[in-house]
């Protein structure tokens, strides 16, 4: 008989409970580029996803596909370097499938990076983003069919999808360390094509800042189930109607890698302070 969706996140959490043992308050997930900050992880434990019951696989390069558990910051973490995106023909539910996991094993905050486009008029490449709020634009929500009431509510609200308190420390850090930190709203798309110069400009006009495919699922599925959320962007390009060059996913990977050291600052020191 085919398992529950909630028998699935039970069976998984339970997995990684027996390979793991000592388990984590606080989960991080690496975007493109951004898996360097496993560089910095006293790491404990690896599991790869293939092994993992339940678990999707990534299959975006520069997305290695493992969960890593390890201290970074002087806190005990679990971190997924690789995540999983709507445009590899995944559904919502497997796409956010890993936070749920993260909230069954005891995870109550979440850190959350990626590689973004820039339509804001004062971003530069390599500038990194803190993620204020964000826009939906994906057609389908990972909340949509049964509500289990073990998860969340029905209708959880969005008003702090990511935690002003959290934010407010990362900007507390960017001035002690004289770091250029950038705030904005990020646009979550379905992807997989790069956005047109209409398109950038409209994300605009709607109040996005910076335009991405993946992030909003993730933090949705973590608000349902009550976690705290930091967001991260890494401004790879910029677009709008005045831009014409094309962005590809090497000179995404480039600028990702390049704001890096800025990144790992700030959420190692983060880490420190929760």
């Amino acid at each position: 008989m085919e398992k529950s969706y909630l028998e699935k996140i039970k069976e998984t959490a339970d997995y990684i409970r027996k390979e793991v043992g000592t388990l984590p308050k606080i989960g991080v997930i690496l975007g493109t580029g951004l898996g360097d900050l496993v560089n910095h992880i006293e790491i404990v434990k690896e599991i790869d996803y293939h092994v993992i019951p339940n678990f999707p696989v990534s299959t975006v390069e520069g997305h290695s596909g493992k969960l890593i558990f390890g201290n970074l910051g002087g806190k005990y973490i679990m971190a997924m370097q690789g995540r999983f995106h709507y445009y590899e023909g995944y559904d919502m539910k497997e796409v956010t499938f890993p936070v749920r996991v993260m909230k069954e094993i005891g995870v109550d905050t979440l850190f959350v990076s990626n590689a973004a486009g820039g339509m804001n008029k004062e971003f530069k490449v390599g500038d990194v983003m803190v993620i204020t709020d964000h826009i939906n634009l994906f057609p389908e929500n990972p909340l949509r069919g049964k509500n289990y009431n073990e998860l969340g509510p029905r209708f959880p609200a969005m008003t702090e999808a990511y935690s002003l308190a959290l934010v407010n420390m990362a900007d507390d850090i960017a001035r002690e360390q004289g770091i250029r930190l950038m705030h904005g709203v990020y646009v979550g798309t379905p992807g997989p094509t790069f956005e047109t110069p209409a398109e950038y400009e409209y994300f605009r006009i709607i109040g996005g800042d910076a335009v991405g495919m993946s992030t909003v699922p993730e933090v949705i599925v973590a608000n349902h189930a009550g976690m705290k959320v930091f967001g991260v962007s890494v401004i790879t390009d910029l677009g709008g109607k005045d831009i014409k060059e094309v962005p590809t996913h090497e000179e995404v990977q480039k600028a990702a890698v390049k704001a890096q050291p800025v990144m790992t600052t700030v959420i190692k020191e983060m880490l420190a302070r929760i």
